[in-house]
């Protein structure tokens, strides 16, 4: 079973950055591929960023490329994302999930397991 906590989300201006956290345990970390999704109001979760199960492949919805950063660590088994220039539309929860196989899907049902997920909002 593996557990996921995610953490850093809060109140930013337009323009301002985050760095969100999801750290992990049980398991095998280092064997998951892991995504970040977000879910706005009203709206189906969608996909923001997936990294690779050793971290040597990234991908990103074509909204946040340039903008934000998805980064594994395995040795504190943590997945962060950070945001820069943060827009309105970001308004979201933030969730991460692990998929239990390479990674770098696209898809929620490619995930086994998710966190609780964390509010990030962006004031203009």
């Amino acid at each position: 079973q593996v557990q996921l906590a995610e953490s850093g989300g809060g109140l930013v201006q337009v323009g301002g950055s985050l760095r969100l956290s999801c750290a992990a345990s049980g398991g095998t970390f280092s064997s998951y591929g892991m995504g970040w999704f977000r879910q706005a109001p009203g709206k189906e979760r969608e996909f923001v960023a997936a990294i690779s199960r050793t971290g040597d492949s990234i991908r990103y919805v074509d909204s946040v490329k340039g903008r934000f950063t998805i980064s594994k660590d395995n040795a504190k088994k943590t997945v962060y994302l950070q945001m820069n220039s943060l827009k309105p539309e970001d308004t979201a929860v933030y969730y991460c999930a692990a998929d239990l196989s390479y990674g770098l899907g696209r898809g929620t049902t490619e995930y086994e397991y998710w966190g609780q997920g964390t509010q990030v909002t962006v004031s203009s």
